[in-house]
């Protein structure tokens, strides 16, 4: 399986910083992404969208799903360079859970119900994501109704840990400082 680690934006929230060069727990939060993938997979070299042009410019993290699924044949695992505490484990149960989808993706705790910065994308993407993008529709979930779409179900989720927490993203000064203390509260040894 392909593999793509969504790096890039202005990161404005992050006074332009580049957000996955932070370090959570002394590691790099991108390192962490990268390892996660290249483990999960099997694959590697990982292709970090944001070191490659996007197709498609100033479109979001959709022009970089689009870049991910366009720039090779099957289908690829797209992550976002920001999420510190995804699991090998999730990882591979979304790589074997994705079949004949066009699109597999974890259910979550968040806004949208699922976590599509963190999914498989198959080349029956490709075509609806790009009329989105014609469209300058850039809502990372609108073209899924036109697509075979799976879902890893929240409680299968939960068993990889909290999803809130598998799928917290560092968008800007205050979440690395969460990032750094959720970090700390699961590698602290107890005390006797």
């Amino acid at each position: 399986m392909r593999s793509a680690v969504l790096a890039g934006g202005t990161a404005s929230r992050f006074g332009g910083r580049p957000k996955g060069l932070e370090k959570v727990g002394g590691v790099r939060i991108l390192d962490r992404v990268v390892e996660v993938v290249t483990v999960a997979t099997g694959a590697s070299p990982v292709l970090v969208i944001g070191t490659v042009a996007d197709i498609v410019q100033n479109a979001g993290s959709l022009g970089g799903i689009y870049t991910a699924v366009s720039s090779g044949e099957g289908p690829v695992l797209v992550v976002a360079w920001d999420m510190p505490f995804l699991t090998v484990e999730l990882v591979e149960a979304l790589v074997n859970g994705a079949g004949d989808y066009d699109i597999f993706l974890p259910e979550s705790t968040g806004p949208l119900g699922v976590e599509p910065l963190c999914a498989i994308y198959g080349p029956g993407t490709t075509e609806p994501i790009q009329r989105s993008l014609l469209h300058e529709d850039l809502r990372s979930t609108k073209f899924h109704d036109e697509v075979r779409r799976g879902t890893l179900p929240l409680d299968e989720v939960r068993a990889f840990g909290d999803p809130d927490v598998l799928f917290f993203n560092v968008n800007d000064p205050q979440d690395l400082q969460r990032a750094e203390e959720l970090w700390r509260g699961q590698h602290e040894t107890p005390r006797a």
